[in-house]
């Protein structure tokens, strides 16, 4: 049996390749040509896909194939409101205590984010933003909490990809957020952390009518 490692790296390029859409919502997934690529097996292929399945990324349709699912409205507006809820009580426990340690890594972080802000680099910028996250949440040393926050995830990083591509005035506004959430944790005010958190986590749904408009082929058809 081949390990989680064998099939890690092909997991790895699907999620990426999938959450910016350089696979496309809908698009059927070829075994062999993974295997051929990876220079492996079927098995971790499959292994790969199984766990894409568990998060929501693809879905396997008997006599059809495997294919990478579609965006769909009810699952983004859960996953928005489970991270909202978990997000909220991170920085509130992080707000509590200030740690400067944590703090210092934000302020780091932020500064590379800025930056990527100014290259327009929509990706990095969003890869930047899952480590001020991670910052936060590491702190606690809930792990439990962060891994369900990675699985709901899923179903919002497509949305956010499309968002920091195609809104331009999602960069300062998420840059915004973050430096008043990181200063309500410098002040040790957890009320005002987690009510900015909650706006911030909430900015994906502001945009997602538009992008179903724009973008209507990405998303489950009622």
């Amino acid at each position: 049996m081949h390990s989680e490692s064998s099939s890690g790296p092909i997991f790895d390029y699907l999620y990426k390749h999938i959450s910016t859409l350089q696979i496309a919502p809908g698009e059927k997934l070829s075994e062999n040509r993974l295997a051929n690529q990876f220079s492996t097996s079927r098995t971790p292929v499959r292994e790969a896909i199984a766990r894409l399945v568990s998060i929501g990324l693809v879905e396997v349709k008997l006599k059809s194939g495997t294919f990478v699912t579609r965006l769909s409205t009810e699952k983004i507006t859960e996953a928005q409101f489970i991270r909202e809820a978990i997000e909220c009580a991170i920085v509130q426990k992080v707000a509590a205590d200030s740690p400067r340690n944590t703090i210092a890594v934000c302020e780091a972080v932020l500064k590379q984010q800025q930056q990527a802000a100014v290259d327009n680099n929509f990706e990095l910028f969003r890869q930047i933003d899952d480590q001020f996250h991670q910052a936060l949440a590491d702190y606690t040393q809930f792990r439990r909490a962060a891994h369900i926050v990675q699985l709901e995830k899923a179903h919002l990083d497509r949305l956010r990809h499309v968002s920091l591509k195609e809104i331009g005035s999602q960069y300062a506004r998420v840059l915004d957020q973050h430096h008043r959430i990181l200063a309500a944790i410098k002040a040790g005010n957890s009320e005002v952390a987690a009510q900015i958190m909650r706006e911030h986590t909430r900015e994906i749904l502001g945009v997602l009518n538009e992008i179903k408009t724009n973008h209507a082929d990405y998303f489950v058809q009622p």
